[in-house]
Formats: structure tokens, sequence, C-alpha cells
């Protein structure tokens, strides 16, 4: 099967997306495909490789636990079968405090925070239908990072709706509530950028 087999017009679940074994990497937002760009480019993988590394450090003998992508990270309204699961994500990076959303799939359920690396051609997913789905699940923090602006956004979940903090950039340090204790220096973050 090719993704040009596919009905772009249909509505897809999480079961239709295990049966799938093409080479494009895709990602089901309210049952439609979204299919992922070409492997992301080096700035790209350099931020996502320091944010990782700088949670993975963080969390090392804590609760929570940092994933990069590719992982599955499954959005359910209500029920959690596969056949009822409309949003399947693969951020950049994501934190997860609660092990009862982890399986062999990957997350099910909203994880605590999300990160998405902005990349040419991407930018309308992740700002529009990427945002929607996370504050809709749940996602306590939803952290974009530009590489081309060297810029750094965080929207926080209050009262069920996001809430954005300042623009942040070089010179700037990320902290949060969620970690307490954590820094991510963005002078580090977008070194060699």
């Amino acid at each position: 099967m090719q993704l040009s087999d596919l009905d772009l017009s249909k509505t897809y679940s999480y079961a239709d997306y295990l049966k799938w074994t093409f080479e494009d990497r895709l990602e089901l937002i309210k049952g439609k495909i979204f299919k992922m760009t070409p492997a992301p480019n080096l700035y790209h993988q350099d931020i996502s490789a320091v944010v990782s590394g700088e949670l993975y450090d963080y969390l090392r003998g804590k609760p929570c636990k940092v994933y990069s992508a590719p992982f599955d990270v499954r959005l359910p309204r209500t029920d959690k079968a596969n056949d009822k699961v409309y949003t399947v994500v693969q951020p950049d990076v994501c934190v997860i405090c609660d092990k009862a959303k982890l399986d062999k799939g990957g997350c099910i359920g909203a994880p605590d925070i999300v990160v998405e690396i902005l990349s040419p051609g991407n930018n309308q997913k992740e700002l529009r239908n990427k945002y929607e789905v996370y504050e809709e699940s749940g996602v306590l923090e939803y952290w974009i990072i530009s590489p081309q602006d060297k810029t750094f956004m965080k929207y926080i979940l209050t009262d069920k709706q996001y809430q954005p903090t300042k623009l942040m950039t070089i010179g700037d340090t990320i902290i949060t509530p969620i970690l307490p204790g954590f820094e991510l220096d963005l002078e580090i973050v977008f070194a060699g950028i």
C-alpha cells in the first residue's frame, strides 16, 4: 500500500495508522492525515538533542520521563480504544510525568510538556492544528522553538485555555513549575545556529 492509495478526505483512527506500512511518516490530527516534513535539518536535530539532553539530565532519578521523536502520542477524546483514537502525533520532544500514560505504543493521553521545533514548511500544522489538539487534550505546557528566528514561545494551560508567555530568545532562561529547579539556557539551545 502507498500513501497515494489512501483517501485523504476520509477520517482515520489509530487502528488504521497501525496497519500502514509505507515509508512516509504521518500524523493524524482529528482523523485527518498530515504528512510529516522530510528528515529534520541539522539545526532542528541539534536543538532537539540539546533540549532532550538537558531534560534527560535533569529528570535522571525522577518520576517524569523525556521522549524524542519518533514517539507516538495518542490523544483520545474519550475512548482509548485504538479504533476510537483519531489524533496521533509525534512531538519533537515530550515530558510525561504520569507513568500510567505509557505503554508499548508510546503515550496515551496528554504529556505534561510538548516541545515542537519549527521546520520550514510545517509551521501552519504546528501553530494551528497541533496547538488546538494539545490545548483540548490538556497538555500543560506547549513549547515552540524557532531555529530560524532563534526564539522560544511557551503556552501554559490555564482554565483549559493556553496563555502565551513573552517571546524569549538568546540570553533568556526557560523555567517551568512542572519541573522545579529545571533551567534551559537559550544560549545553549541556539549555540552554533
